[in-house]
Parts: C-alpha cells; sequence; structure tokens
C-alpha cells in the first residue's frame, strides 16, 4: 500500500518541475483530503510531533504534512495541490513577515481562501515565547548542546539582542538543528500553553 511519505516526495517532485502523473495516483490510494504546506522540515517536526502527542495519526487521515523548501514555493504547491490542480483543501502556517508573499501567491493560485495560520516571527520564536527562555536552556543543556550555546551568546553579534532572539539564532546555527529541536520543544509545551498558530492548525484539521 502507497503511504503518504510517498505522495509527499511525488508532490515534491512535481513542484520542482517533474511529471504530476505519480502524485495523481497515489492521492487517490491514500484518500488525500488535506495538504499542510509549511516552510520548512522543522515546522514539519513540530506539526507531527503535536499530533503525535494528541494521539492523531495525520497520514491516516488523509493530510499530508508538506515542507515546501522555502515560503516563495507557496504560490506553486497551492497551483498544483489546491483548488486548480489536485483540489485539496491547504492549510499551514507562515510567518508575519511574510503573510503578503503568501496572500498574493495563494490568491494567483485561486486558493486565496485557503486558511493559514500566522506566526508573530516564527514558530521557533513561538515555542521560545511559550516555553520561556529559562525552560528551553534548560531543554538544550539537556540535550547536550549547553557548550555550544554557551559559545555562540559570546559573539559579538549576539550581544545586542535578547535572550528570546539569541535562543531563536542558535536554533539555526547548525543543519539538523532546528528540526531537532522543533520536536523537543514541542513535546516540553504543557497541553495550555501550545502557541495559538500551532493549536489552531492542528484543531482546523
Amino acid at each position: 500500500m502507497a503511504d503518504m511519505a510517498a505522495f509527499r516526495e511525488a508532490a515534491t517532485a512535481w513542484a520542482a518541475g517533474g511529471s504530476g502523473d505519480p502524485a495523481r495516483e497515489l492521492a487517490t490510494g491514500l484518500s488525500v483530503r488535506a495538504v499542510v504546506l509549511l516552510e520548512g522540515p522543522s515546522d514539519a517536526a513540530a506539526v507531527s510531533t503535536l499530533a503525535a502527542n494528541r494521539g492523531r495519526d495525520l497520514a491516516a487521515e488523509g493530510v499530508c504534512v508538506l515542507s515546501m523548501g522555502g515560503a516563495m514555493n507557496i504560490g506553486r504547491f497551492a497551483r498544483l495541490l489546491g483548488p486548480p490542480g489536485l483540489g485539496f483543501r491547504l492549510t499551514g502556517l507562515c510567518d508575519e513577515a511574510e503573510r503578503p508573499y503568501y496572500a498574493r501567491g495563494l490568491e494567483r493560485a485561486d486558493a486565496a481562501e485557503q486558511q493559514f495560520f500566522v506566526c508573530a516571527a516564527d514558530l521557533e520564536d513561538e515555542l521560545i515565547r511559550a516555553l520561556g527562555v529559562t525552560r528551553v536552556r534548560e531543554l538544550v543543556r539537556a540535550e547536550g548542546d549547553l557548550r555550544a550555546l554557551q559559545t555562540f551568546l559570546q559573539q559579538p553579534a549576539q550581544q545586542d539582542r535578547t535572550p528570546q532572539q539569541q535562543l531563536r539564532r542558535f536554533l539555526g546555527t547548525k543543519k539538523g538543528r532546528k528540526i531537532h529541536y522543533g520536536r523537543v520543544l514541542v513535546e516540553a509545551l504543557a497541553p495550555d500553553h501550545i502557541p495559538a498558530p500551532l493549536d489552531g492548525l492542528l484543531t482546523s484539521l
């Protein structure tokens, strides 16, 4: 039986200029009903982790969580997977600074009515604010990254930033770190402290 990972790969290849036939065939076999479009893999890790924590199997529910590889790809994915293409319901997260770009991309793809949830800066910022700086530092220590954080904080460029801004920057300083902490930070959230955009997204599915 085809799985959602195969559909995700086929859809990504289609958006990159490949054939759409594999994605169409897989979508039919999987009964896909919605696609969650996210800017990067760290966002996807956070969404999938929260869904699992709530006892949900999004793939089994016909929901594909897809990393677009950058916000600038929203129009292309919306055109292929949304109403003009495969006709799926689209949703996802976007950063406040990129909201106008998302609006234009969705409008050009005839998908302006699709609902996206807006993060103030980005999802990492939302998670750090929800947990608090002290708790995030405790998690960094528990994950064995305290020395790396301390070295990072000594850099001159970090001196004028707030502790929250410093942590947000730190998460993006090493390949794979944002993805790892996308899971770690969500796992540490109390059920009543889920950032509003993330909670709204999962609740809407």
